[in-house]
């Protein structure tokens, strides 16, 4: 007789709780992987601005633009 109705509600609760620790865990892999996006994203931007000073420095060492 599992399918009495006194057996519903904590039934429920069991498969709510196990819903919830599965996307608890979802969640935690997203922020991990988000997180190495930005710092992938960080360091990517840095680079992207030291190869624009040294392109600068080039153009005026060519002569290419005033200082």
């Amino acid at each position: 007789m599992s399918d009495h109705p006194d057996n519903i509600v904590p039934a429920l609760l069991r498969e709510i709780r196990s819903e919830r620790a599965e996307m608890r865990g979802d969640l935690l892999e997203i922020k991990q992987r988000l997180g190495s996006l930005e710092q992938g994203y960080s360091s990517m931007s840095v680079r992207i601005d030291r190869m624009a000073d040294d392109v600068r420095r080039l153009n005026v060492r060519r002569g290419l633009v005033e200082t």
